[in-house]
């Protein structure tokens, strides 16, 4: 190949991808990573909702709240290790735990185990993992990708990880009657060690990078105090932004998947058919953001900043939940969740992840953290009882949809809030740690 057509094969891939020659080979071991991650944990999403499922929405608050608990007690154990260990060991230790655990549940379903109390910390288990692996995973690149290059790329490695969510409820829905659950849980560990692969890949480019952009190297343990996260939340304007963001972002989406739980759960249907459903709702989520993460978000965010990608979120959230309140019907349902949660992955999950390529390494590691856990389950939990409190005084679910928009309303005001707070700091740049 002579060296024109070279350039011109490179000048289209840039185009198409966002990033320079030298920065492609670490793009394609984050596309892979996220690729992985969600993979694995989407093997196993089906399961668990419909594990939940079968008891209605009943089971949601009690598997909410006890993931709560963890993560307060998991807060400390995570600020210790990220204050003491360099990126290269802590980040292994996360995953590797991950693995043990998957592969401590695959014997215990094979076993005569009491499948109730296994059932039940499975579901715990999944959705506090699924928490720390992607906040851990968002944390590292916000750590070795500056603003810019955030914008130009986290479009296109939240495609992967969407093409990995797509992949896992079909893998799910065709081998689970074959191979059983116990065996799905050791493929899903296949996926997490393969993230883990990726992510030992990157952190030499990353440190490269660090080295020569700013004349440091990253792997220094970050030091500070264990419990550091409360209180760098509540110090900086945009770290409280998004946990308010985060907050009530994740109310509306908490509300309509118990909506959903309950909507099934009274439609009598048998455990198979209720974990086919849940892929199908997976699958037409992941299918929808990928189509316009592919189209649209890297151009938008790209071009426009985070504004116009949750802005957009925001408007969707008001039309389906007054399509709820006029016209409630488990479709209409159903679609409602796929268009929300396809945007909260194709435009609010690369916006947000972006923003904190603005502040300091250490609240990029535990303020992430707690938010992405710690605050995002509390509001769960808080969702969740509320929920079951307004149906045991006889609210429909149209009725509650009503009383969401409210919610709604919060959230677009934080929106607001959160967009002239990064136009603030991009201004007037803090030092990149």
């Amino acid at each position: 190949m002579n060296s024109a057509a070279v350039v011109k094969r490179d000048n289209w891939i840039t185009l198409i991808l966002g990033a320079e020659p030298e920065e492609r080979g670490a793009l394609a071991w984050s596309f892979l990573c996220f690729f992985s991650l969600l993979l694995g944990y989407y093997i196993l999403r089906s399961v668990r909702e419909a594990m939940i499922a079968a008891d209605g929405s009943h089971l949601v608050p009690t598997v909410f709240t006890s993931v709560f608990v963890c993560m307060l007690l998991l807060t400390p154990v995570y600020g210790a290790i990220v204050s003491r260990f360099p990126r290269r060991k802590f980040m292994p230790i996360v995953y590797l735990f991950v693995i043990g655990c998957l592969i401590g549940f695959s014997f215990a379903f094979s076993s005569n185990a009491p499948q109730q109390w296994v059932t039940l910390f499975f579901a715990i288990f999944i959705s506090v993992i699924n928490l720390f692996t992607d906040s851990v995973f968002w944390s590292f690149l916000a750590d070795i990708f500056v603003t810019a290059q955030a914008r130009r790329f986290y479009g296109v490695i939240a495609a992967g990880g969407t093409a990995g969510a797509i992949i896992g409820p079909l893998i799910t829905r065709l081998i689970v009657g074959r191979v059983g659950v116990p065996n799905l849980l050791l493929l899903s560990t296949c996926f997490y060690g393969l993230c883990l692969f990726c992510i030992l890949r990157l952190i030499p480019w990353a440190r490269a990078q660090e080295i020569k952009r700013a004349g440091k190297d990253g792997e220094k343990p970050i030091g500070g105090s264990d419990l550091a996260a409360f209180r760098l939340v509540v110090s900086k304007p945009l770290l409280i932004a998004l946990a308010l963001f985060m907050i009530f972002g994740s109310s509306v989406g908490t509300m309509i998947y118990n909506a959903q739980a309950a909507a099934v759960g009274a439609m009598h249907l048998d455990a198979a058919a209720r974990t086919a459903y849940f892929a199908g709702l997976d699958f037409g989520v992941n299918v929808f953001a990928l189509i316009v993460q592919l189209l649209l978000t890297r151009v938008l965010l790209t071009r426009y900043g985070v504004a116009p990608l949750l802005l957009t979120s925001v408007a969707v959230m008001f039309i389906g939940l007054g399509g709820l309140v006029v016209a409630f019907s488990v479709p209409l349902l159903a679609a409602v969740q796929i268009a929300t949660r396809g945007l909260s992955f194709a435009f609010v999950k690369p916006a947000r992840e972006s923003l904190f390529t603005l502040v300091d390494r250490e609240s990029r590691y535990k303020a992430k953290n707690f938010i992405d856990t710690v605050v995002y389950r509390g509001a769960d939990v808080m969702t969740s009882w509320s929920f079951a409190a307004l149906i045991g005084l006889g609210l429909g679910l149209p009725a509650l949809a009503g009383v969401w928009i409210g919610v709604a309303m919060i959230f677009g005001i934080i929106v607001l809030w959160v967009i002239r707070l990064q136009h603030r700091m991009l201004d007037d740049p803090p030092a990149k740690e």
